[in-house]
């Protein structure tokens, strides 16, 4: 190492307010910073270069389809920083962190020292591991995540034929949908026996499957892809019980991960994401996380809980950047998610998880198109998923907000007919 490249390792920039995170979240974060403390320095990390832009428009049909200008995915312009006084680090990540001399390392051998620190760092696509999925580093492969991928996929679908979509979930269903809408010949292949089988029943599943179907969709399910054919460019697919699928193009969406390793070697308690307390609080001092990556205490139904959501991110900023204040206040919100295309409508309200202590209530019928699932724990209501029921997402927040005991009304939560404003009224 040379001496100049010493003393650049050694130079430290501080900051009161460090945001490793530039999405939602930590925006938020650095906006309401800022709107209580006018003269706190404040520095916003990002991997990725861009500013502020709307991940959900990602898996959006007019997006896509170039219906809108490309900049309305830009929620904040880069003057915004230089007005506000934030620093603004595109294209840098962090790796690592020294709880003891509140520093940050970055990978340009940056170092950064704070006085109180967010960890917004979000989530990363599952990518395919090219040991168990031959051809997956091929030209074609697509993971819609961040907005440099959503560029190559706009290309994409201007000349392909013939698409496969893998895994099931928001992302896939949205996506078959807008490859659909280009004339896209469309394929959607599933490791389980019905769609998102970790979390729905058959039921559930199969419902989406015939919107999926009748919406143009080949439907593919208990297959693995093996091999990505193709020379340099995907040209098509063959699954692990040797069924060969042509295609020009794979998106594939199989879930997300929290990078969290280097919090975690710094001391940080982590599992699917970095735990918190109902503060947004990690176990380090100073130290919050909030978004995608925050494995916080649920206070609405008494147990840890992580939420991958825009409205869930935002609000989470915005309290974890009130507690980095001093000004202690909780996080309570019941999440939510919803989903449209080929006329199907999809919520999920609260938390959908099927953990062994909950009981499951179905509402309504596949046959019906019209279907429902309420999740309870003891006597209260804590999650749902609905489809095409989408005016009953309000009365199931407030149950879940309010914590009313529904454990006398289980006729009446199977009762697709029945109003549940009766049992929580506004």
């Amino acid at each position: 190492m040379t001496r100049k490249e010493n003393k650049s390792i050694r130079k430290m920039t501080q900051f009161k307010y460090l945001i490793i995170g530039g999405g939602v979240a930590g925006t938020t974060a650095a906006e309401t910073l800022r709107q209580n403390d006018p003269s706190g320095s404040i520095a916003i990390v990002s991997d990725e270069p861009h500013v502020f832009y709307s991940r959900i428009m990602l898996s959006k049909p007019n997006f896509f389809l170039e219906k809108i200008p490309f900049e309305q995915v830009f929620l904040k312009k880069e003057s915004w920083y230089t007005e506000q006084n934030i620093t603004f680090l595109g294209g840098k990540k962090a790796i690592g962190l020294n709880s003891a001399e509140k520093t940050v390392s970055l990978d340009d051998s940056t170092v950064l020292q704070y006085e109180k620190l967010l960890l917004a760092i979000g989530g990363e696509a599952r990518r395919w591991d090219p040991a168990q999925v031959r051809g997956a580093d091929k030209k074609g492969v697509y993971y819609l995540r961040d907005l440099d991928e959503g560029k190559k996929v706009i290309e994409a679908i201007k000349t392909a034929k013939r698409a496969v979509c893998i895994g099931g979930g928001f992302v896939s269903f949205e996506t078959c949908e807008l490859l659909q809408m280009k004339g896209i010949e469309t394929t959607l292949l599933i490791m389980e026996p019905y769609y998102w089988a970790n979390l729905w029943d058959e039921a559930s599943g199969l419902l989406v499957e015939d919107y999926l179907r009748q919406g143009g969709v080949k439907v593919i399910k208990n297959e693995l892809t093996e091999e990505v054919l193709g020379t340099e460019k995907v040209e098509g697919l063959r699954t692990k019980t040797g069924k060969e699928i042509p295609c020009d193009m794979i998106v594939v969406g199989i879930g997300l991960y929290c990078p969290t390793k280097q919090f975690a070697d710094a001391g940080i308690e982590c599992g699917r994401g970095i735990k918190t307390n109902e503060y947004l609080e990690t176990n380090l001092p100073d130290v919050w996380a909030a978004g995608d990556a925050a494995e916080f205490y649920d206070i609405v139904v008494g147990e840890s809980a992580q939420a991958g959501n825009w409205v869930n991110a935002q609000m989470q900023g915005r309290i974890a950047a009130l507690n980095m204040l001093g000004k202690k206040q909780q996080f309570r919100m019941v999440t939510f998610y919803t989903a449209q295309g080929f006329g199907l409508t999809i919520a999920f309200v609260g938390d959908v998880r099927p953990l062994p202590d909950r009981t499951v209530i179905a509402r309504g019928s596949k046959e019906s198109k019209s279907y429902g699932r309420l999740l309870l724990k003891d006597k209260e209501l804590v999650g749902a998923t609905l489809l095409n029921r989408t005016p009953e997402m309000a009365p199931i927040s407030r149950l879940i907000e309010k914590d009313i005991d529904v454990s006398a009304h289980h006729a009446e939560l199977a009762d697709p007919d029945f109003d549940l404003k009766t049992l929580a009224p506004s």
